[in-house]
């Protein structure tokens, strides 16, 4: 079965956000999905969106997601695209559903002329890495990921 991709739309946001707390089931973190379908529909298609959605379905349901925005590389001196989220049903995996996602995202930063594209991936998530380093990712392992939130977040800011 051919999978189909498309650009959400504003009747998305229960899937998109059913997407999102089945990858936070997944990736044990069900406990930070605390996203709101309000907050989608205002992030994905506000007056000025800032993130952005593609959907891949398959025989008219919807059987994945990938989020992503684009981001800004000093170094290259030019945007690329961060990859936030990227989920397949368990059904549908092992069906092309992930890669035709990641082809269609890479397409749009060859399109653009974007620098990179990148993402992250939980160090323990082993079916991920090894389908990413089958389509040439690169881990970058020298580099480690940096966050501030919550009350740390609210102390800087004073």
């Amino acid at each position: 079965m051919p999978v189909s991709l498309r650009a959400a739309e504003p009747g998305d946001t229960s899937i998109i956000l059913a997407f999102i707390r089945e990858l936070a089931a997944y990736e044990r973190l069900a406990h930070e999905a605390v996203a709101t379908e309000e907050g989608l529909s205002s992030a994905l298609f506000g007056p000025n969106p800032r993130v952005f959605c593609e959907i891949a379905e398959r025989d008219g349901e919807a059987v994945g997601f990938a989020l992503w925005f684009y981001n800004f590389s000093t170094f290259v001196g030019r945007c690329g695209l961060y990859l936030e989220d990227l989920y397949v049903r368990p059904e549908a995996r092992g069906g092309g559903v992930g890669k035709a996602l990641l082809q269609r995202l890479a397409r749009r930063c060859v399109a653009e002329g974007l620098g990179r594209f990148e993402w992250s991936v939980l160090d323990w998530n082993t079916p991920a890495i090894a389908f990413y380093d089958s389509l040439g990712a690169r881990a970058m392992d020298d580099w480690t990921i940096r966050r501030l939130e919550g009350e740390a977040l609210k102390q800087l800011a004073k």
